[in-house]
């Protein structure tokens, strides 16, 4: 018996001792791109068989998957192994990101495998966000291609700063150095272009397992690294990311009890002690680091990667979004940028439309501008663009409603990434890449005045609204609008009518009635209302506003309870038979067109303060209903 435990003693100390070197090992995420049937997901499956990271049970499904959907015969398809949809296997192609991990004896790896087709390239971008290198394929047969190009270049923009160009299927030309050495000299041209510092070129054989994991007798002329070892010895950003100043986005205030007060979050860079000088931003507060708190106990130093909580020598205000930072070397605060988008929607890029921005753990609310420029991935050139499509890759204004704290994306992945959310439907339509602020977000400040919002309204003893009529055209808005002016006139109140018609005479002369437009005249609608509102007055507006982000972009304008949504809701077909001003006819006959309810939608509201049915009552009883129930 004692032998029994003996045995089971050291059999515990071994795993111990084997899952204490795992946990140890540094990690390296990198993904496969390249063009269509360049043999990504062959070359995953070939590391994964190489590596021995494949169960007997997984081999037996493989084999038996390969002998009935495979396209290599008898023989394993080991893209199988991460083509794990449908419809990639019917297709034989990658369409979704796959990811998988393995493990060898000196590192962890994630290896993301992203689809090569143009129309997947958001799926690309995704995997490559979080990528610490980038497996670039090209068919030895087929040379650089336009997906090549493509996914070097997102490779590069989302600051990939470490590359390999493996030419694949050498089996495929015999071997041929020549054929190697003219891609590399093709690559190498295009990627001093775009500004590649380097790149690390390997012939190789996914499918014969030529320089994958060992070195192939076929290619006697390659003295370089094979894929393996090379994937094992380059360096981490983790590692370089260590040297830099110290950043940490809050994530989490941690509070279990009264006598305890942390701030939890993961340090993207730098170095932090216990005892230095920090900075909370947005606000510029500073204190001195008491505790460093992490799983196994305090620390006396956190480093880059590290997840800890941090606890302060004084009670300052910090909460989830804010960044603490190095006291003398804290990063940038503005709410104006120059950014790359790539978009990522089906539905075009709105300029002027609020969507959330979420950057690290902080979420605000954003407009892109129309963008300055799209770029031709294929030619580099800088082409006009007034919208981003799917897939489209542009440089553009982005204004946030608040100061953020932020790096340059080539500084910190991290504080210069972020993703853009629809406000209505939570998709996610973008990301971006920050390259600056803008100077006058730096240099105009909000100049304060001695008498409030409220000092107005009180003079004028009421309470300032913006009563926000919304429906089709001939729904009878105006008329509406104008007697309930009437009305509160009459009762000696302050008010102001902004008329949709009337404001396109003078303030939104310029602008047309696309999409984008039509976003644009309801924004400077908004702010023109929000002044008045702040004047103290009553401000009603009648205008189409089609858009429910756009009617929800003025509520936030305004303070709580300020903004009242009345739907002035009319039928299309009874808007369309009263047509007093012929409209509708010339939409019909196309002589009009984006025209709201006939070629550009409407979005009724889903909980109108009020909702006035023209069909059932007059113009005058709308009035006084919206009248009553502002005013009891």
């Amino acid at each position: 018996m004692g032998e029994i435990y003996k045995t089971d003693a050291l059999i515990a100390e071994d795993i111990t001792a084997y899952l204490d070197s795992h946990q140890h090992k540094t990690m390296l995420r990198f993904i496969t791109c390249g063009s269509v049937d360049d043999g990504k997901s062959t070359l995953i499956g070939r590391l994964l068989y190489d590596s021995k990271m494949i169960f007997e049970d997984q081999l037996a499904t493989l084999e038996a998957d390969s002998k009935r959907m495979g396209t290599q015969g008898e023989a394993i398809d080991f893209a199988l192994l991460v083509d794990g949809l449908a419809a990639e296997r019917e297709q034989g192609i990658t369409i979704d990101v796959a990811y998988r991990f393995f493990a060898t004896e000196k590192r962890k790896f994630i290896v993301a495998d992203t689809p090569g087709h143009e129309q997947y390239t958001r799926n690309m971008v995704t995997g490559a966000s979080t990528a610490d290198l980038a497996v670039i394929l090209i068919d030895a047969r087929k040379g650089v291609l336009t997906q090549t190009r493509r996914h070097s270049y997102l490779a590069h923009l989302l600051g990939i700063r470490h590359l390999v160009l493996a030419v694949n299927k050498m089996d495929l030309v015999g071997y041929d150095r020549a054929v190697f050495d003219q891609i590399v000299t093709a690559y190498r041209a295009f990627a001093d272009s775009i500004g590649i510092a380097g790149f690390t070129p390997i012939p190789l054989s996914g499918l014969a397992g030529d320089n994958i994991t060992s070195r192939s007798a076929a290619m006697p002329w390659y003295d370089g690294p094979v894929l393996l070892e090379h994937l094992e010895r380059v360096e981490l950003d983790q590692t370089a990311d260590q040297g830099k100043p110290f950043r940490m986005p809050v994530q989490w205030v941690n509070r279990p009890n009264l006598d305890f007060r942390g701030f939890a979050g993961t340090i993207t860079s730098g170095s932090i002690c216990t005892g230095e000088d920090i900075r909370v931003l947005p606000s510029g507060k500073t204190t001195k680091i008491a505790r460093i708190v992490a799983l196994g106990g305090d620390l006396e130093r956190a480093v880059a990667g590290q997840a800890v909580t941090l606890c302060f020598e004084d009670e300052i205000d910090c909460s989830r979004g804010q960044v603490i930072t190095a006291a003398q070397s804290p990063v940038e605060v503005a709410d104006q940028f120059e950014a790359s988008i790539i978009w990522m929607d089906e539905d075009t890029l709105v300029p002027g439309r609020a969507y959330w921005l979420k950057l690290g753990a902080q979420t605000v609310s954003a407009t892109v501008a129309q963008p300055k420029y799209q770029i031709n991935v294929n030619t580099m050139e800088h082409l006009a663009a007034k919208t981003l499509d799917l897939n489209a890759i542009g440089v553009a204004t982005i204004t946030t409603d608040r100061d953020i704290p932020f790096a340059p994306y080539t500084d910190s992945r991290d504080l210069g990434g972020f993703i853009l959310i629809d406000k209505m439907t939570n998709r996610t339509v973008g990301a971006g890449l920050i390259h600056f602020a803008l100077r006058r977000a730096q240099n105009i400040h909000w100049q304060a005045t001695d008498i409030s919002r409220d000092h107005h309204a009180a003079m004028k003893n009421q309470k300032p609204m913006v009563l926000w009529l919304t429906g089709l055209s001939g729904s009878g808005k105006s008329t509406i609008a104008n007697l309930v002016e009437k009305k509160l006139a009459r009762m000696n109140r302050h008010t102001f009518l902004l008329d949709g018609d009337n404001v396109r005479h003078g303030l939104n002369k310029d602008l047309g009635f696309t999409d984008a437009d039509r976003v644009e005249n309801i924004r400077r609608v908004g702010e023109v209302a929000k002044l008045m509102a702040d004047a103290g007055l009553i401000v009603i507006t009648a205008f189409i506003s089609p858009f429910r982000s756009e009617r929800e972009m003025v509520r936030a304008m305004l303070q709580p309870g300020e903004f009242v949504e009345v739907f002035i809701d009319t039928p299309l077909e009874e808007a369309e038979a009263r047509d007093v001003k012929g409209l509708y006819a010339k939409a019909r006959a196309g002589q009009l067109r984006n025209f709201t309810g006939i070629d550009s939608p409407y979005e009724a509201p889903e909980t109108p303060h009020i909702r006035i049915d023209t069909t059932m009552i007059s113009a005058q009883e709308a009035a006084e209903m919206i009248v009553s129930k502002l005013i009891p």
